[in-house]
């Protein structure tokens, strides 16, 4: 594949059917990455639960949430993102705990990093899912 990066963009309104499209977007990717089925569910699941975590922070002001999913040659990344309360997507604990917690089998055991920042009124939770040297990108551009 190619250094270009290839993107879905999602405004969704807080409904499990739409955070589990968003998990099908996740898995599109994934499958385009190469990603073994097993892979493919436990990435599906972490973006999934994610979701279903950001609708607990979304506001009549600011009713949507922004996902935004972006495969790169090395990477997948997911970014959660809504204005209003500066909350991340998925608890402050499950994040300062990530790294003792890799490879069990709880909500975000999809995704091998997890990032938070406020930027402009924005909270945005960015979800990482790191590719194997081996794997190349089988999606069309």
């Amino acid at each position: 594949m190619s250094a270009e990066s290839k993107g879905i963009e999602l405004q969704i309104d807080p409904d499990p059917r739409l955070a589990a499209a968003a998990g099908g977007a996740a898995r599109f990717l994934g499958e385009a990455a190469g990603l073994s089925n097993e892979e493919l569910a436990e990435l599906q699941k972490s973006i999934v639960a994610a979701c279903q975590e950001a609708f607990e922070h979304l506001t009549g002001d600011h009713p949507h949430l922004n996902v935004t999913l972006t495969g790169y040659p090395d990477r997948i990344e997911v970014a959660v993102s809504h204005k209003g309360e500066a909350s991340p997507a998925v608890g402050l604990d499950q994040i300062a705990g990530f790294a003792d917690q890799l490879g069990s089998t709880r909500a975000l055991g999809g995704v091998d990093r997890v990032q938070f920042e406020t930027r402009d009124g924005v909270a945005v939770t960015r979800l990482t899912k790191y590719i194997a040297r081996g794997s190349s990108w089988r999606g069309a551009s």
